[in-house]
């Protein structure tokens, strides 16, 4: 399953380590990462592919985990939810 992950929150070193850390771990592919900094806010997207369509759970459980740790907002979409939200 293709899914995409939006991180924006204060900019501070390691936001992308503990992202991508987290993604290693379950065994997650990234596809691709696109991210910038617009003034003092770190934003990234991620599209990544999942082999198991239960890791989706757990890798919210672990991102909401990371949020509260590090004052961001981690959201972790299904491609087609995504693309369906972001279609005019």
């Amino acid at each position: 399953m293709k899914a995409v992950v939006t991180v924006i929150g204060q900019d501070r070193v390691g936001i992308i380590s503990e992202v991508a850390t987290i993604l290693a771990q379950e065994k997650v592919n990234i596809l691709d990462v696109s991210q910038t900094i617009l003034g003092t806010n770190f934003t990234m997207m991620m599209h990544i592919e999942i082999s198991e369509e239960y890791k989706l759970q757990k890798l919210i459980d672990q991102f909401k985990a990371k949020e509260k740790l590090f004052n961001l907002k981690i959201k972790l979409f299904n491609e087609d939810v995504f693309n369906a939200m972001h279609t005019v």
